[in-house]
């Protein structure tokens, strides 16, 4: 039994590697973005597929993952998600174009859609027989989250500064070849019959990426030309039919159903919110630091650290506990109306700033909301949910915080090249231009802040439940 028990133990670490590893993979390629910029000759406004490449594929293909570990068993799922995500690094780090860098990266997105759904089934069947181990496992699986990306700043910045960048793609490698020597620490499933809806994992892919598409082109095709008009019809129609097969499949990605849930869909929508305010943010100032400050690969990693240290901080320590004092409803509100702050300050950067007066104080509040806003959103949209949707709701509110980054970036990045955040070497006219993305980014944050404050339900049994559930992980951190 001892023995049984320390090998769960040993697999949970292989589960949390796994988030660490996902997680990094989006804050890894920050720092390096301008050096591939160069190298491979992405224009300003294409330079944001590297980091949508993937976040398409992963958000897209999420729930997808998840019906996969259900019908073919999580382990196999899991192991074949580090084939991809090692292939998806191959070609990422062996690129000589800019388009196949974005191919190698949607590879990269597809092997983490399969790595993140299968990890936690995987941890749900080792440690749910028993709700205090699970809440030690699940606070030792959260914050593997944080940790990797705080480690994926630093280490962007280390690897492209001495090495070069595509070693940020060459590390997954070995280390994907450890996880799979390992995974036979984790439980092995049969698969079961039952269908698979891969035409509503397409529609939904292909949309978000038309959307996308159109957007990045709108600022040179024009948004009311010809072009632009139908991608977006054409998007519009491919999410549509999502929501046709969702509604008439005989067993769907999504069942339509589980939007009866209470705060389900205001909890999603602050989720998307967050994430379209977030992650420009974090891209916008990666390119800040090192096209107007003039700051290295690891100097700009560097800068980023307090940022995410901090986050990494309140998100595994702090967070829990004021949840479980108040509940989500309002730090959901309040951090978002925290990080538009953050936000609105960031948009005073000057061409001729300095780390300490134009970039410290206004990451380190910006983060201080996304690290009260984010966790609450997850809990706010599972807490409604019965045991056996739970999954999905988990699921769901992954895969909106994955479009809203996406299709965030994609409108910013066309605010910010319309003010002239396309013209490289004129410092003024890119901090116009990123100086205008910040501002817009904290109007969708606050716009968030007040849908949350006056849209989401304040259900006192709901509100019980999420305190109970933040108690019980903050409890077991505290003993780790």
């Amino acid at each position: 039994m001892q023995t049984d028990n320390a090998r769960r133990w040993w697999a949970l670490a292989v589960l949390a590697a796994a988030q660490f590893m996902v997680i990094m993979d989006t804050s890894i390629i920050g720092v390096a973005l301008p050096e591939m910029q160069k190298d491979l000759g992405f224009s300003q406004g294409e330079l944001q597929w590297v980091f949508n490449a993937y976040v398409i594929a992963f958000g897209g293909l999420l729930l997808l993952g998840g019906r996969l570990s259900d019908l073919l068993g999580a382990r196999k799922v899991f192991n074949a998600g580090w084939v991809v995500l090692i292939a998806g690094s191959i070609v990422a780090a062996a690129a000589q174009t800019a388009w196949i860098e974005v191919v190698g990266r949607a590879v990269q997105g597809v092997g983490g859609a399969l790595i993140a759904p299968a990890a936690m089934t995987l941890l749900m069947m080792l440690f749910a027989h028993d709700p205090k181990e699970l809440g030690k496992a699940m606070a030792l699986y959260g914050a593997a989250a944080p940790a990797g990306g705080t480690a994926g700043v630093f280490l962007g910045g280390v690897f492209t500064e001495w090495l070069s960048w595509p070693w940020i793609f060459i590390i997954y490698i070995p280390i994907g070849i450890a996880t799979l020597a390992a995974t036979k620490l984790l439980p092995a499933v049969g698969s079961r019959r039952g269908a698979v809806d891969v035409l509503g994992a397409a529609a939904v892919t292909a949309g978000l990426a038309l959307a996308v598409f159109a957007i990045v082109r709108a600022p040179e095709a024009g948004w009311a030309s010809t072009g632009t008009v139908l991608q977006l019809l054409g998007a519009a129609a491919l999410l549509l039919l999502f929501f046709v097969i969702q509604k008439t499949a005989r067993e769907p990605l999504m069942p339509l159903g589980i939007w009866r849930v209470p705060r389900l869909g205001s909890a999603n929508l602050a989720m998307t919110l967050l994430g379209a305010a977030w992650i420009p943010m974090w891209y916008f100032l990666n390119l800040y630091l090192q096209q107007v400050l003039g700051y290295g690969a690891f100097a700009s990693g560097a800068a980023l650290l307090p940022m995410t240290v901090l986050l990494m901080i309140f998100m595994t320590a702090i967070t829990a506990r004021l949840l479980a004092k108040f509940g989500a409803k309002p730090l959901i509100g309040s951090g978002l109306l925290v990080l538009a702050a953050g936000l609105l300050w960031l948009s005073a950067v000057e061409p001729t700033g300095t780390f300490v007066v134009d970039v410290l104080p206004a990451s380190l509040v910006a983060a201080l909301g996304m690290s009260l806003a984010y966790i609450p959103a997850m809990m706010a949209a599972m807490s409604g949910a019965p045991q056996e949707q739970a999954g999905l709701a988990s699921g769901i509110v992954n895969t909106t915080y994955q479009v809203g980054s996406a299709l965030g970036l994609a409108a910013l990045t066309a605010v910010a090249t319309s003010q002239g955040a396309g013209r490289l070497g004129n410092l003024p006219a890119l901090t116009d231009g990123f100086s205008a993305a910040f501002v817009w980014a904290a109007a969708i944050a606050a716009a968030g802040g007040l849908i949350t404050l006056l849209v989401m339900r304040s259900d006192e049994a709901l509100v019980a439940r999420e305190a109970d559930a933040a108690s019980g992980a903050q409890g077991e951190r505290a003993g780790v």
